[in-house]
C-alpha cells in the first residue's frame, strides 16, 4: 500500500533565468509542505531525467542542491511514460520499506534554456539510428505517421483530432498556471501552421519550462488519502518501423494488468490522466484503453462526455496541450491534479466524483506504458 500524500506544481511557460534544479527544486518544496512533512523526512529521492542539464546522477546532484541526504536515490529515463514509472518504483520501494517518503520530482527549462536545434537532436533518439534518424524526421514525423495510418483504419478525420486541443484549451482556461488559456476553436486549430501532416502546430504540446513533484509514502499523512491500487508497464517496441499493429498495443496490455492488480475495471474509472503529446495520442490511448471505442474518442469529447461535468473527466488542467509540456514534469501534471481532484482541492475545476482514477502514461511512440488506477480513501 502506499499514498500520494502531497503534490507541487510550478506554473508552466517561461520562466527566465531558472535553471533545471531551480524548477525542480520550486515544485518539490511545494510537494514536501503539501504532504505536512520536513525535507529531513524525504529518505528517498526519484529523478526524471532532463535533455537541458542531462547529468549521469542527476538525483544525487538534485539532493545535495535541494539539501537531503536519501537513503534511496535513482534516476529514471523512459520517455513521456517516467513519470508514472517513477510513481510504481516509489510505489514499490515503500512497499517494500527502502524508504517512508519518497520525493518524486523533474522538472526543466526546456523553453528559455535550451536551442531548438538542440531539443531536436536530443528528441530524435527515439528514431533508430541506422533506418530512422539518417532521414531525419522528428517527434512529430513520426506521431504524423502514425496519425495518418490510423486515420486510414479507423475513419478518423484531422477535424476529430482537433476536437482534443479544443477541449484541453477549453480546460487549461480555468488553470491559472497553463502556458495557454485561451479558447480555441476547431477551425482554428485546421487553420494553424502545418508541423508534419496531419498534424497542426495546434495538434502539437508546447515546449515549456516547468516543474512537478510529489510524495509517494507509506501511510497517509492527511485525513483524505489517495492510495495507489494497482499499476503496470508494457514495452512493446522502440521504433516506429517496428510498431506493432494497432489491435496489440502497449497501452491495453498494461491496462489489463493494472486492472488485474487493482481489481478495477474501466467501468468504475471516474476521472482520466491521459498523456497527449499530440492530439493523435490522446485519441489513440483513450480508445486503447476502453474509453471509447476505435475511431469514436471524437464523438464522446464533442458530446461532453470527457469534460468537466462528464462521465469521465479528462486532464482538467489543460494537459500537455495546454498546460504545457516541460518533458518528465509535463506528464507528472496529469497526476498532480488528479491528486487535487480526488482530495476536493481544485477549485473551479472540481469534478463531481475523483473517487477512482485512471492515469496513463506513453514513452517513446506509443512505446513503453504505465497504467495507474488510483483510490480516494477516507
Amino acid at each position: 500500500m502506499s499514498f500520494i500524500t502531497g503534490v507541487g506544481l510550478t506554473s508552466f511557460g517561461r520562466h527566465e533565468s531558472a535553471s533545471t534544479l531551480d524548477l525542480m527544486g520550486r515544485a518539490a518544496e511545494l510537494a514536501i509542505a503539501d504532504a505536512g512533512l520536513g525535507r529531513n523526512e524525504i529518505d528517498g529521492v526519484l529523478c526524471g531525467y532532463s535533455t537541458v542539464q542531462p547529468h549521469i546522477m542527476l538525483a544525487t546532484v538534485f539532493a545535495e542542491y535541494f539539501g537531503i541526504t536519501p537513503s534511496y536515490a535513482h534516476a529514471v529515463q523512459v520517455g513521456g511514460a517516467t513519470g508514472l514509472a517513477m510513481t510504481m518504483l516509489a510505489h514499490i520501494v515503500v512497499q517494500a520499506g527502502a524508504a517512508k517518503h519518497v520525493l518524486v520530482v523533474s522538472g526543466e527549462n526546456r523553453l528559455t534554456g535550451q536551442s531548438r536545434d538542440a531539443a531536436i537532436q536530443a528528441l530524435a533518439q527515439v528514431g533508430h539510428p541506422s533506418y530512422e534518424m539518417p532521414l531525419g524526421p522528428t517527434i512529430p514525423a513520426y506521431y504524423g505517421l502514425v496519425a495518418s495510418r490510423y486515420m486510414h483504419e479507423y475513419g478518423v478525420t484531422e477535424e476529430d483530432l482537433a476536437e482534443f486541443a479544443v477541449l484541453m484549451r477549453e480546460h487549461a482556461a480555468g488553470h491559472p498556471g497553463a502556458q495557454f488559456r485561451d479558447r480555441i476553436t476547431v477551425a482554428e486549430v485546421m487553420a494553424s501552421k502545418p508541423v508534419a501532416s496531419p498534424l497542426k502546430l495546434l495538434d502539437c504540446c508546447p515546449v515549456s519550462d516547468g516543474g512537478a513533484a510529489f510524495i509517494v509514502s507509506r501511510e497517509r499523512t492527511g485525513e483524505a488519502g489517495v492510495r495507489i491500487r494497482g499499476c503496470a508497464q508494457a514495452h512493446t517496441h522502440q521504433y516506429v518501423t517496428t510498431l506493432p499493429a494497432f489491435d496489440r498495443m502497449g497501452a491495453a496490455i498494461s491496462l489489463r494488468r493494472a486492472s488485474a492488480q487493482s481489481g478495477i475495471a474501466i467501468g468504475g474509472v471516474r476521472y482520466a490522466g491521459i498523456y497527449d503529446s499530440f492530439t493523435i495520442t490522446l485519441a489513440m490511448l483513450l480508445e486503447e484503453l476502453g474509453l471509447a471505442g476505435r475511431g469514436e474518442a471524437a464523438a464522446r469529447a464533442r458530446s461532453g462526455y470527457f469534460g468537466r461535468d462528464g462521465a469521465v473527466p479528462l486532464n482538467t488542467h489543460g494537459g500537455l496541450l495546454s498546460y504545457g509540456h516541460c518533458g518528465v514534469g509535463g506528464a507528472m501534471a496529469h497526476l498532480v491534479e488528479t491528486q487535487l481532484q480526488m482530495t476536493g482541492r481544485a477549485g473551479s475545476r472540481q469534478v463531481k466524483d475523483a473517487a477512482i482514477a485512471l492515469l496513463h502514461g506513453d514513452g517513446g511512440v506509443l512505446s513503453s506504458h504505465v497504467s495507474m488506477f488510483l483510490e480516494r480513501v477516507r
